[in-house]
Formats: C-alpha cells, structure tokens, sequence
C-alpha cells in the first residue's frame, strides 16, 4: 500500500470540521453548453481560450451557495486530453482551471473549497483493458501535481466505474499534501458499470491509510440511485462523510438539445432523503445548473432532523 505524505489542514478540511453539511456545486458541463460550448469541443481548452464562460460558470454556483466547488479539469488527463490533440498541455490546462477558481473562492468573502476535479482516462485498466495501472498512476499524478501547484484545496476524484482506476488515482492523490475525496458512479442495479457496488467502496476506504477525506456517487442516471447508494455506504461505514452529486434524471433530446426531467423544485426532496440516508456533502451532477444549486441551499439551511429513510421511501419518493 502506498504511504501518503504529511499534509497540513486545508479550507476544505475546515469547512468538513465545521458545517455540518456542506453544498457543492452543479454540472459544469451542462453549464458551459447553456453558455454557448459547442459540442464534441474540449471543455478543459476553455480555461484557457474562453476563461470568462469558465468563470461565469463558478461564479454562479458559488453565488448559489456552495461551498465546494469542482475546477473544469474533469478530462484534464494525458489519454482524454490526447483525443483533442492536447496530451502536452496537462499541466497548463490544470493550473488554469483550478486558479480561476482559486481567485473567486479567496475574493468571495466567506470560505469556498476548491476542488481538483479529477475524472477518469476513458480506458479500461489491465488484465481487462490495455491500461497499465502503474501508467495510470503516472498519468494522474500529472494532473494531480498541477492541480495542487494551482491551489486545489481538496483532490476530487469522480465518477469512477472500475475498483483499479480509482485506486491509480488515489495513489496518484497521496503523493501530495493535500486531502482527496473519492465517488464512483452507480447505475439503477446499485453497482458501477464495471460491477463495483456501494458497500465494496465502504470496505476499500476503510482499507486505506488514510481514508479517503470523503467518499460517496456522483452522475448515475438520477437521485433516486444516488440516495440509495448513499444509503448502503452509510450502512456499511457509518462514520464517513459521504458525498451525494446526482443527475437530473435521464435526459430527452428535444428541439435541438438535452432537456433533463428534474428541475430545481425537485431539490429539496432530494437533500431530505439523502441527508436522511447519510450524506454530508450535496451537490448536483449533469443536468444541474446555479438554480439547482440554490434550491439545494435553501434546503440544507431549512433542515430539520429526521428519521433514518428507508429503502421503499427513497424508491418512492425518487423513482
């Protein structure tokens, strides 16, 4: 197992010490193309060819209320960055996106995390794909150094499928001095699309030294899953702080463009349930924008306590 090096408490530390739930932020993606991204174009290219969309997109969401906020640094690795021809461009690309967050959360007047958005290559990891794992180690260290040299607060590894390609990360992520959080995505059987379910992530975190920072699902096909998921990881290792980042439910392609189901007025069902089942950080995934982001604020600031939910509710409730 690899040894992690001594860090130092960051914002995003504090804020997880502090509060006792924390909002995140929405979809970036879903953002950029309202603004006006084309599509099948590098949305990581734009932190530096268009930095204004990029910041408009950040500065809405944390004038929504959040306190965790994801850099556009998603597919900022060598293999994904490679399909768009910008494989040698990594570190810069990385640098760019975390620095513009950087400078809206220190000039926002209230304590905003920065998080390094750290998404996976696209490639299956070996003996089942062409992958190497030390490769892949390597490949995310480089992005992870760059998003800690840019001023990242927290390493936020996401919407992984596979038990390999998070664990390459992870370790990547514990070369540096600073925390890492780690969500895989689940789909509507309770695993990811490599097989991996909630309560096998609880037993790999609690096999790490350390743990992860957080631990929780992102993306999935809608909130009901996510809560679900949420709920089996709660079970499995009561006290970590678990995150919850759901789509909008699945989308439909109408009049020229994706329109996703759930809107902000579902919002508020969603912290209910998933703050009942166990989580602590709530944010929203594809489909979200600054409106969700808000609801959900207004819904963690107007909590009251509740009783543990139950899997028949969260089913139908978020069906």
């Amino acid at each position: 197992m690899p040894v992690s090096r001594p860090r130092t408490a960051t914002i995003f530390d504090r804020l997880l010490a502090e509060l006792p739930v924390l909002v995140a932020d929405g979809g970036m993606g879903t953002s950029l193309f309202a603004l006006g991204m084309a599509p099948g174009g590098c949305p990581e290219l734009l932190n530096v060819e268009d930095p204004e969309m990029v910041t408009e997109v950040h500065r809405s969401f944390i004038e929504a209320g959040s306190d965790v906020v994801l850099t556009n640094t998603f597919g900022a690795n060598r293999r994904r960055l490679g399909m768009h021809g910008l494989e040698d461009r990594v570190a810069e690309l990385n640098r760019a996106g975390v620095e513009l967050v950087r400078r809206l959360a220190d000039g926002c007047g209230r304590p905003v995390a920065v998080a390094g958005s750290v998404g996976p290559t696209g490639d299956i990891l070996a003996p089942l794909g062409g992958l190497d794992p030390r490769a892949a180690v390597e490949m995310f260290a480089e992005q992870v150094e760059a998003l800690v040299r840019g001023g990242a607060d927290v390493i936020w590894i996401e919407t992984m499928s596979s038990r390999e390609e998070m664990e390459a990360a992870y370790e990547a992520a514990l070369r540096f001095e600073v925390p890492a959080a780690a969500t895989m995505s689940f789909d509507t059987h309770g695993k990811t699309m490599m097989g991996f379910g909630p309560g096998q992530l609880a037993d790999w975190c609690r096999g790490q030294a350390p743990p992860p920072a957080a631990v929780g699902a992102n993306c999935g096909v809608g909130a009901g899953d996510v809560v679900l998921a949420v709920l089996r990881l709660a079970e499995a290792d009561p006290g970590a702080p678990i995150v919850a980042k759901a789509n909008c439910g699945m989308p439909a392609y109408t009049a020229g463009h994706l329109e996703y189901p759930d809107g902000p007025e579902t919002m508020h069902d969603y912290v209910e349930l998933v703050l009942r089942a166990g989580a602590r950080l709530i944010g929203a995934c594809c489909g979200s924008g600054p409106g969700h982001v808000a609801a959900l604020r207004d819904a963690v600031d107007h909590r009251s306590p509740a009783r543990r939910v139950t899997r028949e509710e969260i089913v139908r409730r978020l069906p």
